[in-house]
């Protein structure tokens, strides 16, 4: 088996306070790009354009070009249409929501050289934006006739080496003892028999017409960042800038894997098997985005940026249920895991570190003049780097800093290093000026996270489009993102035994308003 399952499966083993795994790091650090109806119109290349509230999060540089203060409020309403395969099966699930793009004020100075005709000065600006959207519907069935989730128990039972049955139900509050105290896993001659061995009751009937598996997974959240910035430009040819961001994430998850019997038969001591697991994640960060913009001639603008990794101080709460019908064996039980942690979700709090990036960016401007009035359009592109692999978990000093959770950390970072690589994304696009009304159009790309040890591929597409206007110190926006793309979801990793994924391709669309005031 490859070597990200055999340590994904080894994972299982940990504390089971430790619900982190390699799907988390890419979650936080593989996001699209958010910010107002122009930078989205644009396929959301902003890293040499300047001139927009949302060069604060692209590169900061771009706040040079203001020369005098902006008061920005974007709202948003986008969709996600998911559509799963899984052993043939395929089922659909949706999502919405109303969100919000780049908002805040910018505040900029300019002081003219007579002598050159050249300008110089400074601006500032305080920001929100919603970086990262968790909302997201997933649904998925299937007869699988290859594994059962049950198998991922035993699994942890054999990597622990336990051959006592007394651990086997208390030890393992998250999971394995919720299955083996309701009969989903057994000892192999019954329970308490002394017997070393564990089994599955659900395994068996693989070679009797399968399992009948469902996985429903639903989220929410997202990550909101707060962001003050700085720029700085140079007689019209040199602009640098800086942007201190401070992230608030905020994450849940509620997910239900159910396998049940695929035949009628009433006497092969299973019917169905459910876990339901309830997941919230709660945080904020840190980050610096630098940047600079060059103009070599008028009309062309060169730009450069760096986004440090994110640090955050993560908590975690988590509870899991169990409910399996063994028929005539044992009939209907279920245990939650807080009947082992005095009825309160279990909690663990730790620092995780997302991806850094790096930007290079041109921008090609028709009639590059000083009075943006009198422009008539550009072209832009950028080309983003994102280390995928570079993500990071590791303890809070102040919360759990055992060896054990050391070590865990220590797997999962492996894991994280054996699963992603880096990648490319790929934005470009570009606007046409008619007096007070603007068209625009872009389209993005962002590449594939995944190294594929066992298949994976993901990747996202974008196209967009939209309309502008600004007159007498008042500007509208207005702007439509299509998406798609391709990603997988595995409900359970096994490492002795073969086990299957569902393919997702995804849909989705965002309309993004932003009106704004000269101030």
């Amino acid at each position: 088996m490859k070597r990200i399952f055999f340590i994904a499966a080894c994972l299982a083993s940990a504390n089971g306070l430790l619900a982190q795994e390699p799907a988390d790091a890419l979650r936080y650090g593989w996001v699209t790009s958010n910010g107002t109806a122009r930078q989205q119109a644009i396929g959301g290349a902003m890293a040499s354009l300047g001139g927009d509230i949302s060069a604060t999060f692209v590169n900061p540089a771009g706040l040079g070009f203001f020369k005098t203060g902006d008061f920005v409020l974007t709202p948003a309403y986008n969709f996600l249409n998911n559509k799963s395969s899984y052993f043939g099966r395929t089922e659909k699930d949706k999502s919405k929501q109303l969100s919000f793009g780049t908002s805040g004020i910018i505040w900029g100075t300019g002081e003219i050289n007579t002598r050159t005709s050249k300008s110089s000065g400074s601006a500032f600006a305080i920001a929100v934006n919603r970086t990262a959207n968790f909302n997201n519907n997933i649904l998925y069935r299937g007869i699988n006739t290859q594994s059962s989730y049950s198998q991922k128990f035993l699994e942890q039972l054999q990597n622990d080496n336990v051959t006592d049955a007394n651990v086997a139900v208390s030890n393992y509050p998250f999971g394995t003892s919720l299955a083996m105290n309701t009969f989903w896993i057994d000892t192999a001659n019954g329970y308490m028999s002394g017997n070393r061995n564990f089994v599955s009751l659900a395994q068996p009937l693989l070679a009797t017409g399968g399992l009948i598996q469902e996985q429903i997974v639903n989220s929410s959240g997202g990550i909101t960042e707060l962001a003050l910035a700085g720029a700085g430009n140079i007689k019209d040819k040199f602009y640098f800038g800086a942007t201190l961001g401070i992230p608030f994430l905020n994450y849940t998850r509620e997910s239900s894997f159910s396998e049940a019997d695929a035949t009628t038969d009433i006497n092969n001591r299973f019917d169905f098997a459910t876990i339901n697991e309830n997941l919230s994640t709660k945080g904020t960060g840190l980050n610096l985005k630098l940047g600079i913009i060059y103009k070599p001639v008028e009309y062309v603008r060169l730009g450069f940026a760096f986004h440090t990794p994110t640090f955050y101080r993560l908590t975690d709460k988590y509870n899991a249920t169990v409910i399996t019908d063994t028929e005539g064996f044992q009939g209907r039980l279920n245990q939650s895991s807080s009947l082992f942690t005095g009825g309160n979700d279990a909690e663990i709090s730790y620092w995780h570190f997302t991806p850094y990036r790096v930007m290079i960016s041109g921008s090609y401007v028709l009639r590059e003049i000083e009075d943006v009035r009198k422009q008539k359009g550009f072209l832009t592109a950028d080309i983003e780097y994102v280390n995928y692999k570079s993500s990071s978990f590791t303890t809070d000093p102040e919360a759990d800093d055992s060896e054990e959770t050391r070590a865990y950390f220590k797997k999962l970072n492996t894991a994280i290093d054996d699963a992603y690589k880096g990648a490319f994304n790929i934005k470009v696009g570009g606007e046409l000026k008619f007096t007070t009304i603007m068209a625009r159009l872009g389209a993005a790309y962002y590449g594939n996270p995944y190294k594929g040890l066992a298949g994976e591929k993901g990747n996202r597409f974008s196209a967009s489009g939209g309309l502008g206007y600004r007159n007498k110190g008042m500007f509208i926006d207005l702007s439509y993102v299509h998406t798609m793309g391709k990603d997988v979801h595995y409900a359970y990793r096994l490492q002795y035994s073969a086990f299957s994924g569902a393919r997702i391709k995804n849909t989705g669309g965002n309309a993004v308003l932003t009106v704004g005031f000269k101030i």
